[in-house]
């Protein structure tokens, strides 16, 4: 018997896309902070990303992750988007900005135009298909 999407023993592959880049804090400082990001996509949830910011930028000392439609990533790569929480938009020919405000504040964040086109490229990339489960057989 092979297996097909109707039969138990299929279980869905979630696919997950991460890829760690360098963004710069803007602030008043005119020397940027460089910080290490992570860009994070899952095909569990196919219309998201999610960027997580390390511990030491919360004064929490825990991970600060931000989770928002990877369509309005993709369209702040050309032209300003977003009304909310985030915001995107061009800076020049190499560099995006993506702007995050929460109740604590505002904080803009730079990045390489490349690193963002990369890491969207990769989130279409095609799939796995459907694997059969691993069975075990007890006696």
């Amino acid at each position: 018997m092979s297996a097909t999407a109707d039969d138990p023993r299929v279980t869905e592959v979630t696919t997950a896309v991460e890829e760690r880049v360098r963004a710069r804090v803007i602030t008043d400082d005119p020397l940027y902070r460089a910080i290490p990001v992570l860009l994070r996509f899952t095909s569990a949830e196919p219309l998201a990303v999610r960027i997580v910011f390390p511990a030491d930028l919360s004064p929490e000392g825990t991970d600060n992750e931000w989770v928002f439609p990877r369509a309005l990533l993709e369209a702040g790569l050309t032209a300003p988007t977003g009304t909310g929480d985030v915001r995107v938009w061009p800076c020049g020919r190499v560099q995006a900005i993506v702007e995050f405000h929460s109740p604590e504040g505002v904080a803009v964040v730079q990045f390489d135009l490349s690193a963002l086109r990369r890491f969207l490229r990769r989130t279409y990339a095609p799939a796995p298909a459907a694997t059969p489960a691993v069975e075990h057989a007890t006696r």
